[in-house]
């Protein structure tokens, strides 16, 4: 938080998993006070406890200290004399909707905050330039083996695992994130907060 306050970035996206537990509340609207602009925020699995986490409860997320909480909704901002449509999915939903819901928007920037990675494989060609997700954490406990292959024990087969993918016009970025789930450290899989510079082609 610190960090994102120091860097002072045009937008501060959040891409889900923000609770496991109700009494993390607090300590989320502590956090989200401080940083420097409101963050537009979408919701993971593990805010609904849909994980395989024994730990994890349903939350009633209550009000947020700051930020727009994106629940199949999109909104047109200006950054820098730039319309942005910044869209955020429901990860109740996204399978049955598969992202698609969202009207045309000439908007001339399009981001789309998803919390499941495979969003690149539905989305309409063309729709958005730039995904943000997250979901994998990086895999949190991941075996090296070789020079540059790695294990991950959740997910193994997970074709977007973490860092940039293209595909159809869109360019998708997967965020290791900073949590954990199930047991409370990660081994291989160091957390990030990602600052992303955006240059026009």
């Amino acid at each position: 938080i610190d960090w994102v306050a120091e860097r002072k970035p045009d937008l501060i996206c959040i891409t889900g998993d923000l609770l496991s537990r109700a009494r993390g509340q607090p300590m989320l609207n502590e956090l989200l006070a401080r940083l420097p602009s409101d963050p537009y925020i979408v919701l993971g699995n593990h805010d609904f406890a849909l994980s395989r986490d024994p730990f994890s409860e349903p939350v009633q997320l209550g009000r947020l200290s700051r930020g727009r909480l994106l629940s199949d909704q999109s909104v047109v901002i200006e950054l820098r004399g730039v319309e942005v449509e910044i869209a955020g999915v429901d990860p109740r939903s996204w399978l049955s909707y598969r992202t698609s819901r969202f009207e045309p928007c000439d908007a001339t920037f399009r981001i789309l905050l998803c919390h499941f990675p495979r969003a690149l494989d539905y989305v309409p060609s063309g729709r958005w330039q730039l995904i943000l997700s997250g979901h994998l954490h990086g895999g949190q406990i991941v075996l090296p083996y070789g020079r540059e292959s790695r294990l991950l024990l959740a997910h193994p087969s997970s074709r977007y695992r973490q860092g940039l993918y293209s595909k159809g016009g869109a360019t998708m970025h997967v965020s290791p994130g900073l949590g954990t789930t199930f047991v409370p450290f990660r081994y291989f899989a160091r957390p990030e907060a990602t600052e992303l510079v955006l240059r026009s082609g």
